[in-house]
């Protein structure tokens, strides 16, 4: 029975969809695999900062002190734990929690690690959400999901370690109580799903227990009940070049995009997320078949522009057939990212993608379409769940509706646009904004669509994201901006020709945006990179300067970040930079100084920029 269960495993996780062109083809997991960063964590925080954000924040060597742990060993006791039960895994979108658990169950089918372990059943929450009305034993849990295993033999009896994955926390639509501990040891007995959960996780049956979440959902699971955390923060970056060679089969243009990510320090702290090296590798390959001499891309819009681009071209090569146009779904598409964004949503239901204007019937072949941006899965139930690939891909979807809304919104088109299919589609949009316009809304983003030109859309989204205490509109606002250049919407011009340039309001974008990184300096992190998008790189034009020397009386808590993102963000090499430099202060003002320690501490991220240019 283990040999069949393991065989079954191996078969079902031995190939890894990165959503490729075709259609169901795959890579071998072992040939791709590269191994993440994951180290030991802590309880009792609660990380709801935009998920970039804590990208950017252990790119800049924060926690670099925790001790890095191998997946495989995860349940192997460290030097101040004795056995462990369960473990708790956090990490971001995209990252690679659960290519981890593929990996992890595929070294254990194949023999390769923890053979202490008899049996392991892996669970997804997104399907174990369809189950919240049923009442099962936890037999018939595990048979219904692995129908070829004597569940009940396997729990009752004390020779057989099992290890159970709940993989997904974060998806989980069931209520989960711990407050009410009506624990049962009757392993037949038929509850509810999440009283069924509830109850393993507590320990009954005492079976080995392994959760993964994004981090703003790690509290759901009270601290008494796990013996370990543990983060995965992605790709370190020694890690990054391994899966840029291992990914690219070129060895020239493998390390021709490595450099080029190094010099775009934007791009490179990105790459701490798997998938957007894979995506990174995706525009790489198709530039360079174009032309050898071709640049690559150099802001998140420029990449993520191209990656579309990408997904168009295989529309026309797949589906010549097909009534609907490019621009017809990436529109509606970019609806249900802009849509879903709004509710905080990362999977979506069919009353979603009506909602949207997709048509249910036709959504196979949306995400036959854009295989690598939309995707539909089928679980137990055969109920489809769809999902963009990643949360950066639905904020730039949903960033391009929005300027695509706007700019069509008062354009007085011809009679052939008039007549087009997607007319009809920006007319509904438009009626839809009118609303939005002369109704109290509670939504945020609702106020985006009040404004009257390019630039106050601009204004307005700046100051929403300002206001967003954890950024979760960072990212969207970005490419928000980075739409506004001629260049990125010359990009897009054989895809959305209704677009048109608007250079007027991008320069005066730049300057507002200058203007709030001057008077909130401690929340201007992300208006860095949004210069970055609009080609302004001169960022040092923002920090204020007296004789060469900067100001301890600027350098407010918040401010360290300002100065550190300016030094560590410059495409120059920095071969070194004077400590005194920091330490200094004016003259008129005497009562602030900091010793070296300090100033050593808040530039550490400095630092370790200062070693990996050498």
């Amino acid at each position: 029975m283990q040999q069949i269960h393991k065989s079954y495993l191996q078969r079902r996780f031995q190939c890894l969809i990165e959503g490729s062109i075709e259609q169901g083809k795959s890579t071998e997991l072992n040939k791709v695999y590269t191994d993440l960063y994951i180290t030991e964590g802590r309880w009792g925080w609660i990380n709801d900062k935009h998920e970039v954000r804590q990208i950017e924040s252990a790119s800049w060597g924060e926690g670099k002190l925790d001790r890095p742990i191998k997946c495989g060993d995860l349940f192997k006791p460290g030097h101040r734990q004795a056995n462990i039960r369960s473990v708790l895994t956090s990490g971001v979108a995209g990252v690679g929690k659960t290519v981890s658990v593929h990996k992890f169950i595929l070294d254990w089918a194949e023999g390769k690690a923890n053979q202490d372990i008899h049996f392991i059943f892996p669970f997804l929450f997104r399907e174990l959400n369809r189950m919240k009305e049923k009442k099962l034993s936890l037999v018939g849990l595990i048979q219904y999901f692995y129908p070829k295993i004597k569940a009940e033999k396997i729990l009752t009896s004390s020779k057989h370690r099992v290890m159970f994955i709940l993989d997904g926390l974060d998806e989980c639509r069931l209520h989960l109580q711990f407050r009410h501990r009506s624990k049962y040891c009757d392993l037949t007995k038929q509850v509810r799903v999440s009283m069924l959960l509830t109850n393993l996780i507590q320990g009954n049956p005492s079976a080995f227990l392994w959760i993964t979440t994004r981090p703003a959902a790690a509290s759901l699971i009270p601290r008494e009940w796990i013996n370990k955390v543990t983060q995965i923060t992605g790709f370190n970056n020694k890690q990054k070049e391994e899966y840029f060679g291992k990914r690219i089969s070129d060895e020239n243009l493998a390390s021709k995009v490595i450099r080029h990510l190094k010099s775009s320090r934007s791009l490179f702290i990105m790459c701490h997320i798997p998938v957007f090296c894979w995506i990174s590798a995706i525009v790489a390959e198709r530039t360079s078949d174009e032309s050898d001499k071709a640049e690559l891309p150099r802001t998140m819009t420029q990449m993520y522009s191209h990656f579309l681009i990408i997904q168009t071209s295989i529309k026309k090569a797949k589906y010549t057939e097909r009534k609907e146009t490019e621009e017809e779904i990436i529109f509606k598409l970019g609806k249900l990212a802009f849509q879903q964004l709004e509710k905080g949503n990362l999977i979506f239901y069919e009353e979603d993608l009506r909602e949207a204007g997709i048509d249910v019937t036709e959504a196979s072949v949306y995400s036959g379409v854009c295989t690598q941006i939309f995707r539909e899965e089928k679980d137990v139930y055969q109920g489809r769940v769809f999902s963009f690939v990643h949360l950066s891909i639905q904020e730039f979807l949903a960033a391009l509706y929005v300027f695509l809304c706007f700019s069509n919104r008062e354009r007085n088109m011809s009679d052939q646009q008039q007549t087009s299919p997607l007319s009809a589609l920006f007319r509904a949009a438009n009626s839809h904004f009118n609303t939005i316009c002369h109704k109290r809304q509670t939504s945020q983003l609702s106020a985006l669509f009040r404004a009257a030109t390019l630039h106050e859309l601009h204004k307005t989204a700046v100051d929403l994201a300002l206001q967003s205490r954890n950024g979760h509109l960072d990212l969207f606002l970005r490419f928000l901006l980075g739409f506004s250049l001629e260049s990125n919407q010359n990009l897009l011009k054989h895809l959305l020709p209704q677009t048109s340039s608007q250079t007027q309001s991008s320069v005066q974008t730049v300057q507002y945006v200058k203007g709030k990184i001057r008077v909130k300096s401690n929340i201007t992190i992300n208006l860095f990179y949004c210069l970055n998008e609009l080609n302004q790189h001169a960022v040092v034009e923002s920090i204020d300067k007296k004789e060469g020397k900067l100001s301890v009386e600027m350098l407010l808590p918040g401010e360290w970040r300002t100065v550190t993102f300016y030094l560590t963000m410059s495409e120059e090499q920095l071969g070194g930079f004077d400590l005194q430099k920091y330490m200094k202060t004016p003259v008129e003002d005497q009562t602030e100084l900091l010793c070296p320690d300090d100033v050593l501490q808040k530039l550490v991220p400095v630092v370790i920029t200062s070693i990996q240019t050498v």
